[in-house]
């Protein structure tokens, strides 16, 4: 199926329930109406409404139709279980996004920082931190390694737009599995220098190891998040044994 068609169909959908368009608690249009809505096959309604499933937008009822479960909340909500950049949450969350670069450097992995970023000790690495902005508030301060042979000719100037954009669109290469870890954590000097952390003297931390369709770690992300302003979701389902 053309992903160009699936990808059109599902952000679609997406926006329609975000805006309450498809309110929560109805149920979607019919597969047949969905079908005749976007000029499609059945196939490519069921993979849209699948990834929203995934996405806990909608729950499949068996013979009733697709319900809508998604419920926006009052702080910015980043997701767990997705892989989604910055920009791409701030335009779900209908926030206004500013990026500044404050550290753009080149790297060799040391035994040290092999060891805690799980990149293989010499490798060629870009360190960069950056200041994320939301509604003019400097809220995420985001310590982001790349590795170069994976992440060629990164430079400022796509930091400070997105770097998942020239991943996917410029190199062409699939973003396919991060593992997290989020911990809470003191403030440091860095975190009080640059962001507005009014009279909190801790963060929330996300921390990740991102890996493209060949298996190799490409991006070892550490994201320090002001508490109050942050609601982290995922979709869970209990498994039947």
């Amino acid at each position: 199926m053309p992903k160009a068609k699936f990808d059109s169909i599902y952000k679609s959908l997406k926006q329609k329930i975000e805006s309450g368009d498809y309110p929560y608690q109805e149920l979607l249009p019919s597969e047949n109406t969905l079908v005749s809505i976007y000029s499609c096959s059945r196939n490519t309604i069921r993979r849209a409404i699948s990834v929203l499933t995934e996405d806990g937008y909608v729950q499949p009822l068996h013979g009733k139709g697709v319900r809508i479960i998604y419920q926006p909340v009052d702080q910015t909500s980043f997701t767990i279980g997705g892989i989604e950049s910055f920009k791409e949450s701030a335009a779900r969350n209908h926030r206004e996004a500013d990026t500044k670069v404050i550290q753009f450097t080149e790297l060799t992995a040391t035994e040290q920082l092999a060891a805690k970023t799980g990149f293989p000790v010499g490798s060629e690495l870009y360190y960069i931190q950056r200041i994320r902005y939301l509604d003019n508030k400097a809220l995420i301060f985001d310590i982001n390694i790349f590795l170069k042979t994976c992440v060629p000719n990164l430079t400022e100037k796509i930091a400070e737009k997105s770097i998942y954009d020239y991943i996917e669109t410029d190199i062409g290469m699939p973003i396919i599995t991060s593992k997290r870890t989020m911990t809470v954590e003191k403030a440091t000097e860095m975190d009080e220098k640059h962001l507005e952390l009014k009279n909190y003297d801790c963060l929330a931390v996300i921390t990740s190891q991102t890996y493209n369709a060949d298996g190799v770690m490409f991006e070892y992300t550490q994201s320090r998040h002001r508490p109050d302003y942050f609601c982290f979701q995922d979709t869970a389902t209990r498994k039947t044994y």
